[in-house]
This record gives structure tokens, C-alpha cells and sequence, in this order.
């Protein structure tokens, strides 16, 4: 069933990104388990009068064995998401599968808190080569009277994607740095690696007899060769110019710069780290002090 609600939705790559790379987190850990894992999260974007825009995403924490979504977490992070995106609001909601289960719609009901309309968007992980569409579907919750029942349903939107300039960049260097035959990022990566080291260790070996060459030159046991001399000097020549200032002054920069953010995202990650222990500390200190009639400072 099509939505009626003429709501206009439009979705960013980065969402597809961020789930795709959840679900296989998830897979990776969980081995060969069987059935697949299914994941699930928020999505975050503006509305702005009929028309939806889904720009982010973060993770849930749910217990599918007892249907418990941890509003904790969900608070915490929307919270965090806040203060970096103001402007953002969370618009719905993500899981992975192939078709609507009846434990989505509890889910659903659980965030109308939050947003009294949530978008449910659903990723079916499944390759199907023969598919020529992204296995994305936009669903909408309408109240329909079935059997006399009033009852809340999920009902098909449809959707665009929408793209910024940074976003098609990083989706096109995506894209070319995909493997296309069929082997796996680790082992193109092993690939590139080997070459590498293989054209090293030939310059250095060429650069060897050359330097050989010349200490025979130097001993007078070769015979001065003018041409080969003459060579050997334009090579010589050309060093000095990766050795200037303005090179060092460059490349002491752009080190510099990537050290900053290595160290920004180390600081960022621990800082989290830290939030969530300091979480737990408390929920685990207020626990006690309940149970022992004594108050909260921390």
C-alpha cells in the first residue's frame, strides 16, 4: 500500500553508508551465525513543511529476544547528536531485513514519543545482482480500520536521493576503490603492497649497481664511461629539488595536520569511551544508594 500522506523524502548516501557498515560490523562479529543479524538505529534530518530529508544515522541497543529498546542509550545519543547537529531532529528509525517483521511496529510505537509520525526505513542486506535498485523501502505508519480495529500500519513512501558535493566525492572514491572482480579490499590492498615493494627493492638493487659501477670508475678499475657520467649527474641534479625549504615547510604542515587529526579522534573516541563509563557508574551508584536510602552526589 502507497502513502497518502504526500510527504516528500528525500535520503542521503551517508545513511546507506553508515547502515551498510553497521550490518557488517555486526556479521563479522557474529561469525557464521544463523539467521543474519539484524541491526538497528535512528535516522536523523530536517523536515521542512512537506518535505523530509533524511541527512544521518546512529546505532540502537535492542534486545530482540524480549523486545526492549534501551531508551537510556537512544536519549544519550540523541543528546550527543544534538550538540554537534542542532539542527537535526531525529526523524524515525532503520533496521535491516528483508521484508517488515511484527516486532517493527513495537519499535516503532516506542518512538512516537520522540516524533509523532517516525519515518521506518528498512535495508534488505540480500544481494540481488538482478536488482537494479537500491534495496531501500521508506515506510510511513497510517491509522486504518481493519476488521472494525483501528490499527496502525506501515505503508510504502517513495523517496529520492538527494547529494551534496562533499557527498559525491566520497561516493565516487567509493566507488573506485571497490573491488570489481569479485576479491576483497584486504586482499587488493595485499596486492597494491606487494607491487610496491617489489618496484622498491628493484630501484634498490638498480641503484646499487650504479653506485658499484661508479667506486670502480673512482679506483680506476672501469674505464670512464662520459655519457653514463653524464646520466649519473642529471639524476644527481634532481634531488636537491625535493630538499628545499618550501618542500620541508609543505610537508611539515601536512604532517602536522594529520597528526592533529589522528590526535582529535583518539581525544573524541576516549572521550566517549569515558561518557559511557561515567553512564554506568551512575545508573550503578544510584541502584546502591536506593537500595541503601542514602543520595547522589555524583
Amino acid at each position: 500500500m502507497s502513502s497518502s500522506s504526500g510527504l516528500t523524502f528525500k535520503l542521503h548516501p551517508l545513511v546507506i553508508v553508515n547502515i551498510s557498515d553497521h550490518y557488517t560490523r555486526i556479521k563479522a562479529q557474529s561469525g557464521s551465525a544463523s539467521p543474519l543479524p539484524r541491526v538497528y538505529g535512528c535516522v536523523l534530518g530536517v523536515q521542512t513543511g512537506r518535505t523530509v530529508e533524511i541527512f544521518n544515522s546512529f546505532e540502537l541497543h535492542y534486545d530482540a529476544t524480549q523486545n526492549v529498546l534501551d531508551r537510556a542509550f537512544l536519549e544519550s545519543k540523541q543528546e550527543q547528536y544534538k550538540k554537534v547537529f542542532p539542527k537535526y531532529d531525529v526523524l524515525g528509525w532503520y533496521s535491516t531485513g528483508s521484508d517488515i517483521q511484527d516486532s517493527d511496529m513495537l519499535i516503532h510505537k516506542a518512538l512516537t514519543d520522540i516524533n509523532e509520525s517516525p519515518v521506518y526505513l528498512l535495508l534488505n542486506p540480500a544481494i540481488n545482482h538482478a536488482q537494479k535498485d537500491l534495496p531501500i523501502a521508506i515506510f510511513e505508519s497510517e491509522l486504518h480500520v481493519i476488521e472494525g480495529v483501528p490499527s496502525l500500519i506501515f505503508v510504502n513512501a517513495s523517496y529520492t536521493i538527494e547529494t551534496v558535493e562533499a557527498e559525491r566525492i566520497s561516493v565516487d572514491h567509493v566507488a573506485h576503490i571497490k573491488p570489481s572482480d569479485g576479491s576483497s579490499a584486504a586482499t587488493q590492498l595485499a596486492a597494491h603492497l606487494t607491487g610496491m615493494h617489489s618496484a622498491i627493492k628493484m630501484l634498490n638493487s638498480r641503484i646499487r649497481v650504479l653506485h658499484h659501477h661508479l667506486v670502480s670508475i673512482q679506483k680506476g678499475e672501469a674505464p670512464y664511461d662520459h655519457s653514463l657520467l653524464r646520466q649519473v649527474s642529471s639524476l644527481i641534479r634532481r634531488l636537491p629539488a625535493i630538499d628545499s625549504s618550501r618542500f620541508q615547510d609543505d610537508f611539515l604542515m601536512e604532517y602536522n595536520d594529520t597528526l592533529l587529526m589522528t590526535y582529535l579522534a583518539t581525544i573524541t573516541k576516549c572521550s566517549s569511551t569515558m561518557n559511557e563509563l561515567v553512564d554506568k557508574f551512575n545508573t550503578a551508584y544510584d541502584k546502591q544508594n536506593r537500595r541503601g536510602g542514602r543520595s547522589t552526589f555524583i
